[in-house]
C-alpha cells in the first residue's frame, strides 16, 4: 500500500515526508515544506505526480534569544508547544497564537496565524522581524519588511509557494504572569455576539466565542462569550501551571454518529451548561488558547471521510447583519456543526495572502458528506456578496473562479511568486486547486 499524507481533516492523498536536521539540504529539490500537518485541507500535502515534502520538525533548534526586546531567532521546524513550554517560565509567550499549539514557527509563518487577539495585535507577521528563505533556485535570502520586501509580503500567509522557511526571527510578547484571567457569558443571538465581541474589544486583548449554528429563528447564533487577558501576579496563583492531561479519541468514530440530532442535543446542553450572568476566573493558558488540544485526535469524531473547517471573514462595511446572513444560509443548508467559532478581527496585515480583516470571522467545523461541495459553494457565494474571503489553511472544497473573486491582491501576490519562482517548481495540492499550477 502506498504511503498516505493528510491535513488535519484527515482527507489523504499518496505521499510521505522526509525529515532531517539538515532543511536546506532536503529543501533544495523539495516542492513544498510541510511542518507537523495541521493545516486543515490539502495545502501542506504534496501535488499530483510528487511522492514526497520535506518535514521540517527535526529542524527544531533556537539559534538565539535576545531578552531584552524579547527576540528569538530559531530553525522553521520549531514547535509552538516547544516555545511557550520553554520561555513561559520566563515570562514571555507568543505574541500570537492559533487555536493549537501543535504547529511549527514555519507554518505559522505560510499561514500567517491570527488568534483571539487579532483586533489588538493582528498575524503572526507583524511580530517578525526576519526571515531566512530558501528560494526556487536554491538561493538562501534573508527578508524582512525593509530587506527583500516583495518576497517578505508575499512569503508570509504565501502558504509555502514563495520558499522553503529555514528560520524565522520573531518578537515574543513579555507576560506579567503565566496565567490568564478569563470571564465568560451567555449571549442569546448572533446579532448580539456581534455586537458584544465589538464592545469587548477596547477592553480585552483575547476575545472569542462559541456559537450555535443549528438552532434557528431568535436563537441562531446564541452562544458563549469569551474574554480574556494575562492575569497580573497579585491576580494568578503561585507558581507554574503544570502540563495538562491529554486524553486521545481511541479510534475513528462511525459516520452515523454527528448528524443532526446529536449535534443539536449537543449545543444545547453546552449551551444551558453556562449559568446565566458572567463567570470569571483564572484559568491555564492551555486551557484558554489551546481547549482541543486536550484531546488528542480529537479529529477522529467526524468519521471516516474526514471533515472541512470553513472559515471566511465578513468585512465590517458588510453592517452587522452579514454574520446572521451567513449563518441563515448554512442551516438552511443543514450545515450542522457543533464547533462553530466566531471571532473579531482588526486591520489587515502585510501578508498579501494574509486572511483576517477589519470585520468577524465564523469557522465551521463540518464532516465530509456528498453534499459538503454544494454547501461550501453557497457559503462562498454569500461571502463574495458581503465581500470577505475565506482563509488558505483551513479551505480543501474553494473553487479557483471563487477565490480569484474573493481575494483581490492575488495579481500582486502571483507577480512577485513568478519573480522568485517562474516555473512554478513549488507547488501543494492547494495551488494546484485554487490557483491552476500544473499537477
Amino acid at each position: 500500500m502506498a504511503a498516505m499524507l493528510s491535513g488535519w481533516g484527515r482527507v489523504g492523498v499518496p505521499g510521505r515526508e522526509v525529515r532531517s536536521e539538515d532543511l536546506r539540504a532536503i529543501t533544495r529539490s523539495a516542492v513544498l515544506t510541510r511542518g507537523l500537518g495541521r493545516s486543515y485541507g490539502d495545502s501542506s500535502l504534496p501535488p499530483p505526480g510528487e511522492s514526497w515534502v520535506a518535514a521540517t520538525p527535526l529542524a527544531d533548534r533556537i539559534l538565539g534569544f535576545d531578552a531584552a526586546p524579547g527576540v528569538l531567532r530559531a530553525e522553521s521546524g520549531l514547535s509552538l508547544g516547544t516555545l511557550n513550554r520553554l520561555l513561559l517560565p520566563r515570562g514571555f509567550y507568543a505574541p500570537v497564537t492559533p487555536g493549537t499549539q501543535q504547529i511549527t514557527l514555519g507554518g505559522m509563518v505560510a499561514a500567517d496565524v491570527h488568534g483571539k487577539n487579532h483586533h489588538r495585535s493582528g498575524c503572526i507577521g507583524s511580530h517578525v522581524h526576519s526571515l531566512l528563505v530558501q528560494v526556487a533556485d536554491g538561493r538562501v535570502v534573508r527578508c524582512s519588511p525593509d530587506e527583500e520586501r516583495d518576497l517578505f509580503r508575499a512569503t508570509v500567509g504565501g502558504m509555502g509557494l514563495t520558499g522553503h522557511v529555514l528560520e524565522v526571527e520573531v518578537r515574543l510578547e513579555r507576560v506579567p504572569s503565566a496565567w490568564i484571567l478569563r470571564e465568560t457569558e451567555r449571549v442569546p443571538d448572533i446579532d448580539a455576539f456581534v455586537a458584544a465581541l465589538k464592545r469587548a474589544g477596547p477592553s480585552w486583548p483575547h476575545t472569542m466565542g462559541w456559537i450555535d449554528c443549528v438552532s434557528g429563528g431568535t436563537r441562531l447564533g446564541r452562544g458563549i462569550l469569551m474574554r480574556g487577558r494575562w492575569a497580573e501576579p497579585r491576580e494568578a496563583p503561585p507558581g507554574l501551571p503544570r502540563p495538562l492531561l491529554r486524553p486521545a479519541l481511541p479510534f475513528v468514530f462511525p459516520g452515523f454518529v454527528l448528524n443532526p440530532v446529536t449535534v443539536r442535543v449537543f449545543n444545547e446542553l453546552y449551551f444551558r451548561a453556562h449559568p446565566r450572568g458572567v463567570r470569571r476566573g483564572v484559568v491555564h493558558p492551555e486551557a484558554f488558547f489551546y481547549p482541543l488540544d486536550a484531546v488528542g485526535h480529537w479529529n477522529r469524531m467526524y468519521g471516516p471521510r474526514g471533515f472541512t473547517q470553513y472559515q471566511c471573514v465578513l468585512p465590517d462595511e458588510a453592517g452587522p447583519g452579514a454574520a446572521r446572513r451567513l449563518l441563515t444560509t448554512l442551516t438552511g443548508l443543514g450545515g450542522a456543526s457543533m464547533l462553530c467559532v466566531i471571532k473579531d478581527c482588526g486591520d489587515e496585515g502585510a501578508g498579501l495572502l494574509s486572511f483576517p480583516k477589519r470585520g468577524i470571522s465564523i469557522a465551521i467545523d463540518m464532516p465530509i458528506r456528498d453534499r459538503t461541495q454544494a454547501v461550501v459553494d453557497a457559503l462562498n457565494a454569500q461571502v463574495i456578496a458581503e465581500g470577505g474571503r475565506v482563509y488558505l489553511a483551513k479551505d480543501q472544497f474553494t473553487r479557483p473562479e471563487d477565490f480569484r473573486r474573493m481575494e483581490p491582491r492575488l495579481p500582486e501576490w502571483q507577480r512577485i511568486r513568478r519573480e522568485w519562482d517562474p516555473d512554478a517548481r513549488l507547488r501543494s495540492a492547494q495551488s494546484v486547486r485554487v490557483l491552476g499550477d500544473a499537477p
